[in-house]
């Protein structure tokens, strides 16, 4: 696909780009259905958005972490909209773009009220931050399978019978995949509490 750019970590120190890549890759595969997925891989599109961000961090001034998230999220939406744009040989939409830009924001918000934590203290926006990262490295950790079901329900908004549109899949078949993957997201994020109250 041509997407792949060397993305030089040490250099990007100043700016920690690479901390956010669960978290983008969950949010492009909740954006990129199924059928697209089978010609734009998710992985490719969140490297692109890093190497943007890495190219542009010099006019990121703002370091709180919400501000940094909506930043990665909005070039996040423009690379998607660029690569489904290539894939369709078509002009740009801006339309399209501004589609994206919602449905990743809302995508991003439906992730965040699956976390319990409120509050708007600086020491609680960075706790809420860190169930985030949890949040999404245990779902990037799960099946393709169930964390396509559960993007979907849960951060798309989507029913069984629409889900398993989608994946192919009878919303019988959609059901044991939310339930299976939903337990073992439990389990996980059970196993990484545990890892940090140890440490």
């Amino acid at each position: 696909m041509g997407l792949i750019m060397k993305y030089d970590h040490d250099a990007a120190e100043d700016l920690p780009l690479e901390r956010y890549r669960s978290y983008l890759l969950i949010l492009a595969r909740a954006q990129l259905n199924p059928r697209i997925r089978q010609k734009l891989d998710a992985s490719d599109v969140v490297q692109q958005t890093l190497c943007r961000a890495h190219e542009a961090r010099d006019q990121f001034k703002e370091r709180e972490p919400g501000a940094l998230l909506a930043w990665l999220r909005k070039i996040l939406a423009h690379t998607i909209s660029n690569a489904v744009r290539d894939l369709k040989r078509d002009k740009r939409d801006v339309g399209l773009e501004r589609s994206l830009e919602a449905n990743v924001e809302n995508s991003s918000c439906r992730l965040e009220a699956l976390l319990a934590a409120r509050g708007s203290s600086p020491s609680a926006q960075m706790a809420r931050m860190e169930q985030l990262f949890q949040i999404t490295d245990a779902l990037a950790a799960l099946p393709d399978a169930q964390r396509d079901a559960i993007l979907l329900k849960h951060c798309q908004g989507l029913t069984l019978a629409e889900i398993g549109e989608q994946m192919n899949r009878t919303p019988a078949s959609v059901a044991s995949l939310l339930r299976r993957g939903l337990q073992e997201l439990r389990q996980k994020l059970a196993s990484t509490e545990a890892t940090h109250e140890r440490e």
